[in-house]
């Protein structure tokens, strides 16, 4: 089942504002989702980007957040564990949380993906995007993503 996924900061496939990167205030852009199945027990969001000069860098891991979780506000702050219980990764800049776009060269492709699970996942926070992956393996409900554009002025 696809999720709809949207922000109000920038459309599918257009540039994404500084202030979401590290060229601005380098704080997570807000998203909203819709079309969420009815078995939903959980949300995970994963964030990278696959034109990194090394391979696809890793942005933002979350999961774990209630099923009935429709956006999240822009600036989620770099907590282990947010307000609503929900657990956050680690990034490959080595932190929890979201680290924005900060491509060392030429205009590279941000997806912003969001998975319906049939479970809550036993995982820590900390948990590396591989980590998700594998624990979401055989209860994802439906899935959507977003992709916006950066390059550095």
């Amino acid at each position: 089942m696809e999720i709809i996924i949207t922000s109000s900061a920038f459309e599918h496939e257009a540039l994404i504002p500084p202030k979401y990167t590290c060229d601005g205030d380098d704080i997570s852009p807000p998203l909203q989702w819709e079309s969420i199945p009815e078995a939903t027990k959980s949300i995970a969001l994963i964030s990278d980007d696959p034109d990194a000069p090394m391979g696809t860098w890793v942005h933002w891991v979350l999961f774990n957040l209630p099923a009935d979780t429709s956006r999240l506000h822009e600036n989620i702050p770099p907590e282990k564990t947010l307000p609503n219980g929900a657990r956050q990764g680690i990034n490959d800049f080595r932190r929890i949380g979201y680290g924005g776009p900060c491509p060392p060269s030429g205009t590279h492709r941000y997806f912003f993906k969001i998975y319906a699970l049939d479970t809550e996942l036993d995982l820590a926070v900390g948990a590396a995007k591989s980590d998700l992956l594998e624990a979401m393996e055989g209860h994802i409900l439906g899935e959507g993503q977003l992709m916006g554009k950066y390059k550095r002025q």
